[in-house]
This record gives structure tokens, C-alpha cells and sequence, in this order.
């Protein structure tokens, strides 16, 4: 095989890449872990250690230095600049343990080992570090304003800087470029090269946009030219170029709005192309054959994992005892500092290279990586759920710009999901609905765009006739989900209608069904909704709730829609839920004081309670719980499609609110 392995055909290599950056992630989404786990197996698996399908050349070192750059200026770009302000003392506090523990800790573990004193301060930098890698999970229940959360976030930023400032200072030693006056230089070249990229890149970028103005391209080749030049010039300030890029990504953070389309490119071309490349990369280091070859590759690959866990756990836990945090909150703190990835590779590969750290302490890094990052969304899932139960979310009207879109589709009737709009939309609202059509790219897509255009020339005449601006929108994408989730991108919809599905193509079985791609997508509400029968001619709007469905964050907005369709068509609620649920319901629905309730100990009792309670022209609503939501189980996804069976003959709506906005 030899003749044949490695490849060297750069179309093959490409080819086989991108299918690795395909696969990897869908296959490990299947068990809810990370995809960058997936590609550094593909790497450890295929590289020169293993099976040696693939040689870890200049291509691969090129494409995985640029994807080390790239994660550092993504993780700059995306922080939130007011939440770190919100919490000023709690996040310099944490940011100083999470950093001072670890680092003394871990340089003390170190030279027990057998480290130099240079080595040994690298390495302890790499436990002082941490990625928000669980913060998604956190956003998704509903705690993201928890003070333990906005701690951790606003702590990542201190103690990644000062462990990227160790690993410039250590770089430096180690070359042998440390003089007499090393620290007075670096001292001065640091603050003016930091001062240059904070003060005059964001006046460079804001002259830049406003004169080139909607070129998409070449806002984008700025950022990425910007970025490379300030990591470039790096070394002439006496720092790494990881700093450089970090740097870049503070100063654009204003710049560049997180739901902007250059911040998609931005994200889309990290996720897509460098970052991959990166992880299989460094994954081609990982040699299991030293783990056999000796003891102390054990040695060094425990100690490293026992020793991140043992002072993240005590970092988080002090700050309880003098922030006066919950022990469910400790634990949340540790979870989301406890996480391994950008900073620990970037700390990693420059060690490796410049000579300090061996293929032992690689492999160590990499196992630590793998642990933490199992371990931090578990921490973060079960600590999160105990504090979400104990929140309280108030329903309130709230000032924030509805826009409704409506997706019509041929074959669906238009008329109802235009009606749900209608009742929907706030009455002083002056804001149009958009009703919008996804032509599929095509052969024969010119007669399918007539056919549209006829289809919204139909919708306009509806929403005029009820005094309703309408604005109607024609997208030609090369799928259905696309088409939606970027015209509701850039309409800034905060809800969109769809109709009802009765069946799921082999494409959607595959690579996941229309709905689950739709909310992938957490920052607007997406209603589904199928009519039978007029809703005008109903009684009654009963709302099914699952277990925990009041506690999740998104919960009061559906009850402000909910309030709306009763008060718009005069229908009376009926609440279908838990004992639990109606104690704590009952203070939180006293703008629906008509409300009727029926109980059940069980959840899987309540569409038992429905059966003879849902005459034609009643509406049946299911509250939406997005994977991994507090109120998530698995059997929520077939209950919908049990219900519409169940209930041929009943109008039913399916709402999924919007949720807090998810930071990478």
C-alpha cells in the first residue's frame, strides 16, 4: 500500500478533506458532541502516525497556521462587549483566579514531571486558558443573564490574554531573544502595537465601509487582509502572531454587528475551510503508538487532565465562597471555564515548534481536549437545568419591531398562513409583512418564478383588503430551508409562518428534515401551522404544554402570541399541563384571567385529555421545544405528527418562540 499512501494528488487531497469537513460533524451530531472531535480522530486516524493516507506537508501546515489565527480572531469578534461591562468586578475576579490557579498550579505539576522552568510555565499556561465551548448550551435554557454566565464570558477574556502574553514571553526566552532590556521594549512595543490595532483599525475599518459600501467582497478581503497584517507585524512588538489576531478581532468587535452578512462570511469561511483544516492538522500530531511506548506519555497525558479539571473546579469554587454564588452556580462557572480548545492548540503548536514541548506533551493536549470537551456540556446541561427551574420570565409587551414573514409555497394554501399573520401582528404596528416565495434553482425555474410572482400578487391583495402593507419577496436559492432562513436573515423577521409538512423528502431524512434546519436557527419564532377547518368557527384554543415548557427563556413570547389569537378570534384557553405547572402558571397568566385548566400527573396523558375536547374549528397549539431546550425530551419531535393524526379534523399550530441569542 505504500505505492499508494500518502496521497499526494492535491484534487484527491482536497476532495478527501472536504469530505472529512463534511462527515465528521454530521456523524458526531448524531451524539450530541462537538464536530472538532470528529476531525482531529480523522486526523489522528488518517495522518502519518496511523494509516498515513494523508502527509501533514506545507498545505496542511499553511491552511492549519491560518486556522490557528482565525480561531483567535473569531473568538475576539464574537465576544459581547456590553455583557462583559455588565459584570466588571465578578468577571476581573474569576478572570484572575481562573488564570492564577491553574498557572501556579500547573507550573508546580510541571517541574515535578521533570519540565524546565520555560516549559514548564508554557505548559501551565495551557490549563490557564479556556474556551466557551458550552456557552451555547447555556444560551439555549435561558441563563445567559445569570451572573455565573456573564462572569465566565467576561473571565475568558482576561485569563486567554494573559496566557497568550506568557506564551509570547516564553517564546521569546526560548529563541533566546531575551535581553537585558527585553521587558522596558516589550513594554513599550506591546502598548504601541496594541494602541495602533485598537485605536486606528476601527477608524481604518469605518472609512473603509462607508467608501466601498455594499461590496460584500471586498469587506471581506479587507477583514481577512487586516487580520493577517496585524498578526504579521507581531513579532516586531515581541508577541505571537495568535496576539496579532486576537487584537484585530477586539477592535473590529464594533465594527462588525454579530448578525451582520459579513460576520455569516466571516464565520461561514473559519467554520468551512481554515478551522477544519486546523483541527486535522493538529489531530495528524497525535501519535498513539508513545502512549505504548512508555510510561511517561500516561504520566505526562493524566496529569495534564486531572490537573485543568482539579483547578478550573477550585478557581470556580472559591468564587462561590466569596461571590456568594450557588453550589449549582460553582458548577455552572466550572463548566463553562473548564472547556479545552483554541488557546490550549495555539499554546500546544508553539511549543512543539519551538522546541520546548515533545510528541508526549501533544498527545497530552490533545486527550485534554478530548475530556474537557466532554465533560463542560455535561457540566453545563445539568447545572443549567437547576438554575433555569428556579428563573422566573415574566410575559411583557415589549417595544422591540415586529416583522412577520410569510412563506407560500405552490400547492399550500396561502390564505390561512396570511389570516395567523394578520391576527398576529401587533395592532398599532405600521410595520408590512412579507410574503415571500422560494423558487428552486433550476432548469425550469423562469416558469416557476411566473408562477410565484402570481402567488404574491395574490397575497398583496389579501393583506390590502385588511388595510395591511405588504412588501412581497421572490428568492431563487438551491433549496427551500436556505431560501427561508436568508431572506428571514435579511428581512430581520422576528416570525416566520410556515405551512404544515405531511411528509419529509430522502434529502431531509439524510441531512436533517426541513424543521430541524429551520431552527437551527434560535434568534426568531417560527410558527407551523395547518387549517382544516376556519378558525373563526372555533370555541376554544387549547394549549398543550410539555414539562418545564414555562421555565424555558422564550416562554413569554408565546404567551403574548397566544394572548393575541384569543383575543382576535374570541376564543377561550384551555392550558393543558402539570399540577406543578399550573402553581406556577397561575401569577404569570393574570393578563388571561378566563383560562381554563386540565391537569395530568403524566405528559404523555394530555393527548389522551384532548380526545373529546377538540370539535372542528378548534385550535390546538403545541408549544415548540428546541433540542436541548430545558423542556426537551426526545419524544417531542413525534408528538406533533401524532397529534395531527390523531386529530384530522382540528386546526393545529405548532410555536417555536425565539430564544436568547447563542454566542460560538
Amino acid at each position: 500500500m505504500t505505492e499508494f499512501f500518502p496521497i499526494t494528488n492535491p484534487v484527491i487531497v482536497f476532495a478527501l478533506v472536504a469530505s472529512l469537513i463534511l462527515l465528521c460533524p454530521l456523524l458526531l451530531a448524531r451524539y450530541r458532541l462537538p464536530g472538532m472531535l470528529g476531525l482531529l480522530f480523522a486526523g489522528a486516524l488518517l495522518g502519518p502516525n496511523a494509516l498515513h493516507v494523508l502527509a501533514r506537508d506545507q498545505s496542511f501546515i499553511l491552511f492549519g497556521t491560518v486556522g490557528l489565527l482565525y480561531i483567535m480572531f473569531i473568538a475576539a469578534l464574537e465576544i459581547d462587549m456590553q455583557q462583559l461591562k455588565r459584570s466588571k468586578s465578578h468577571t476581573l475576579l474569576f478572570g484572575l483566579l481562573t488564570f492564577a490557579i491553574p498557572q501556579a498550579t500547573g507550573t508546580a505539576v510541571a517541574l515535578l514531571l521533570g519540565f524546565d522552568w520555560l516549559a514548564a510555565i508554557l505548559l501551565a499556561s495551557m490549563f490557564a486558558s479556556h474556551t466557551l465551548l458550552a456557552y451555547p448550551i447555556a444560551s439555549r435554557l435561558g441563563i445567559s443573564g445569570n451572573p455565573a454566565v456573564t462572569t465566565a464570558v467576561g473571565g475568558t477574556i482576561i485569563t486567554d490574554t494573559l496566557a497568550l502574553l506568557v506564551l509570547a514571553v516564553i517564546a521569546t526566552m526560548a529563541k533566546g531573544e531575551l535581553s537585558e532590556h527585553y521587558w522596558l521594549q516589550l513594554g513599550i512595543s506591546l502598548s504601541l502595537y496594541i494602541m495602533v490595532i485598537l485605536l486606528l483599525l476601527p477608524k481604518l475599518a469605518r472609512w473603509f465601509f462607508r467608501s466601498v459600501g455594499g461590496d460584500g467582497v471586498a469587506e471581506f478581503v479587507f477583514v481577512l487582509a487586516t487580520v493577517f497584517i496585524c498578526a504579521s507585524f507581531s513579532h516586531l512588538a515581541g508577541a505571537e502572531p495568535i496576539i496579532g489576531a486576537f487584537l484585530a478581532g477586539l477592535a473590529l468587535n464594533r465594527i462588525i454587528p454579530h448578525s451582520s452578512t459579513l460576520m455569516n462570511r466571516l464565520q461561514f469561511t473559519g467554520e468551512a475551510i481554515f478551522i477544519p483544516f486546523f483541527l486535522l492538522s493538529v489531530g495528524m500530531l497525535l501519535d498513539v503508538s508513545i502512549f505504548f511506548a512508555s510510561a511517561r506519555a500516561w504520566v505526562i497525558a493524566l496529569a495534564m487532565v486531572g490537573t485543568v479539571i482539579l483547578t478550573k473546579w477550585a478557581a470556580a469554587e472559591l468564587c462561590r465562597l466569596l461571590l456568594g454564588y450557588s453550589r449549582p452556580q460553582a458548577r455552572l462557572l466550572f463548566g463553562l471555564s473548564v472547556a479545552q480548545a483554541a488557546a490550549t492548540l495555539a499554546a500546544t503548536m508553539v511549543g512543539y515548534e519551538i522546541g520546548l514541548f515533545d510528541e508526549a506533551v501533544v498527545n497530552g493536549a490533545i486527550l485534554m481536549i478530548l475530556v474537557t470537551c466532554f465533560l463542560a456540556p455535561w457540566l453545563v446541561d445539568r447545572y443549567g437545568r437547576r438554575i433555569a427551574l428556579t428563573q422566573q420570565h415574566l410575559p411583557e409587551e415589549t417595544s422591540a419591531e415586529q416583522r412577520i414573514m410569510v412563506a407560500l409555497a405552490p400547492g399550500q394554501a396561502a390564505e390561512p398562513l396570511l389570516q395567523l399573520a394578520k391576527w398576529l401582528r401587533k395592532p398599532a404596528s405600521v410595520q408590512a409583512v412579507y410574503p415571500i416565495t422560494i423558487v428552486e434553482e433550476d432548469s425550469n425555474h423562469d416558469v416557476k418564478l411566473k408562477y410565484a410572482e402570481q402567488l404574491l400578487s395574490h397575497a398583496v391583495s389579501y393583506l390590502a383588503a385588511a388595510n395591511i402593507a405588504a412588501e412581497p419577496k421572490v428568492r431563487i436559492d438551491l433549496n427551500i430551508t436556505d431560501g427561508i432562513l436568508r431572506a428571514r436573515r435579511e428581512l430581520r423577521a422576528s416570525e416566520v409562518i410556515v405551512g404544515w409538512s405531511e411528509h419529509s423528502s430522502t434529502s431531509e431524512l439524510l441531512f436533517g428534515s426541513m424543521l430541524s434546519r429551520l431552527l437551527a436557527d434560535c434568534s426568531y419564532t417560527l410558527l407551523i401551522k395547518r387549517q382544516v377547518a376556519p378558525l373563526q368557527h372555533g370555541q376554544k384554543l387549547h394549549w398543550l404544554l410539555p414539562p418545564n415548557a414555562d421555565l424555558e427563556a422564550g416562554f413569554s413570547a408565546a404567551v403574548l402570541l397566544i394572548k393575541r389569537l384569543c383575543q382576535q378570534l374570541s376564543l377561550t384557553l384551555q392550558i393543558y399541563c402539570q399540577p406543578e405547572q399550573q402553581a406556577r402558571l397561575t401569577s404569570r397568566l393574570k393578563s388571561l384571567p378566563d383560562a381554563q385548566w386540565q391537569l395530568a400527573s403524566d405528559w404523555l396523558q394530555l393527548p389522551a385529555l384532548l380526545q373529546n375536547q377538540t370539535p372542528a374549528g378548534d385550535l390546538l397549539v403545541l408549544y415548540g421545544v428546541r433540542s436541548g431546550g430545558l423542556a426537551w425530551t426526545p419524544g417531542l419531535p413525534d408528538l406533533q405528527n401524532q397529534l395531527a393524526s390523531q386529530f384530522p379534523a382540528t386546526n393545529l399550530l405548532v410555536i417555536y418562540p425565539a430564544e436568547t441569542q447563542a454566542l460560538p
